[in-house]
C-alpha cells in the first residue's frame, strides 16, 4: 500500500505578483531584513567601517532616545548570511564593548500582495534603494501584531481595511513625506508579531504624522493588539 502522503501535494510558498508581459509572475526571492540596537557606543563611525567590510548590506543609525545608542540595519536574499557574515560580526571589534538592547530586535521578509507590476522590484530592489536612499535618513521601525479578530473577517471587508489604511500610506509617499518597507515575520520574532514596519524619509515629522493619520483606521482603532516598540534613528552612513 502507497503512502498517502506521497500523494498530497506540497503548498505553493512563492510570492505571486500580478500579470508582466501576459504572464503571471512567481518568486522565491525575498529580502531579509534585520534590526538590531546597541547602547555604549562611543564611537558611531568605528561601526561603519566594521560592518564596511562584511559583504552583507547594512545602514547605521542615531538612536534619537540614547546618545550612547545605534541601530543596525542588516539586509540580504540569504537568510544564511545573518548567521554566517554578520553574527561574527556583531561579536567583534567596537561591538565587543557594547550592550544589545534585545527589546528593539526585528526581523522580517519581504512579502507580496498578489497585485505588483514588478514583483522583483517590489520584493528586492524598491526595499534596498529605501533604506539606502541618501536623502531618506529619518527612520522609525517597529513591529505589530493584528488581533484575531481581523484575520476572522470575511476576505473582502479585510480588503476594504486594508485600502483605508494603505491609501494614506500612498498619499505620504507621493507628496516624499514618508516611504515604507513592510515585512512579515510571523514566527520570526520572540514576541510573536505578525509584520514590521520601516517608515523612511527626509525629515523625522512626516514620519510621526503618518503614524498619527493611521490612527485613525479602522486596522488600527480596532485591529491591532500590539503596536511598538519603536525604534527612531537617523542614518549615519549605509554599505551595500
Amino acid at each position: 500500500m502507497s503512502d498517502g502522503r506521497s500523494r498530497i501535494e506540497p503548498p505553493d510558498i512563492s510570492e505571486k505578483g500580478g500579470l508582466k508581459d501576459g504572464r503571471p509572475q512567481r518568486s522565491d526571492e525575498r529580502l531579509f531584513v534585520q534590526l538590531l540596537a546597541f547602547g555604549g557606543c562611543h564611537d558611531p563611525r568605528a561601526v561603519v567601517n566594521h560592518l564596511a567590510r562584511a559583504p552583507i548590506g547594512t545602514v547605521v543609525y542615531e538612536d534619537l532616545h540614547d546618545p550612547l545608542g545605534i541601530g543596525v540595519l542588516a539586509f540580504a536574499t540569504d537568510e544564511s548570511a545573518f548567521m554566517d557574515v554578520l553574527r561574527p560580526q556583531l561579536k567583534a571589534g567596537p561591538f565587543a564593548s557594547m550592550a544589545q538592547k534585545p527589546e528593539y530586535t526585528m526581523f522580517g521578509r519581504t512579502y507580496s500582495l498578489g497585485y505588483e507590476p514588478d514583483l522583483r522590484e517590489a520584493l528586492t530592489e524598491w526595499p534596498r534603494r529605501t533604506v539606502l536612499n541618501p536623502d531618506w535618513p529619518w527612520a522609525i521601525w517597529y513591529p505589530l501584531r493584528r488581533s484575531g479578530a481581523f484575520t476572522q473577517l470575511p476576505a473582502d471587508e479585510q480588503r476594504t481595511i486594508l485600502a483605508e489604511h494603505g491609501q494614506i500610506g500612498i498619499a505620504f509617499g507621493a507628496a516624499d513625506y514618508a516611504h515604507d518597507v513592510r515585512l512579515a515575520c510571523h514566527g520570526l520574532g520572540r514576541e510573536d508579531n505578525d509584520f514590521v514596519i520601516g517608515l523612511i524619509g527626509k525629515e523625522l515629522f512626516p514620519l510621526s504624522a503618518v503614524i498619527q493619520a493611521m490612527r485613525r483606521t479602522q486596522q488600527t482603532s480596532l485591529y491591532l493588539d500590539r503596536l511598538g516598540p519603536f525604534f527612531i534613528g537617523r542614518r549615519i552612513a549605509a554599505a551595500l
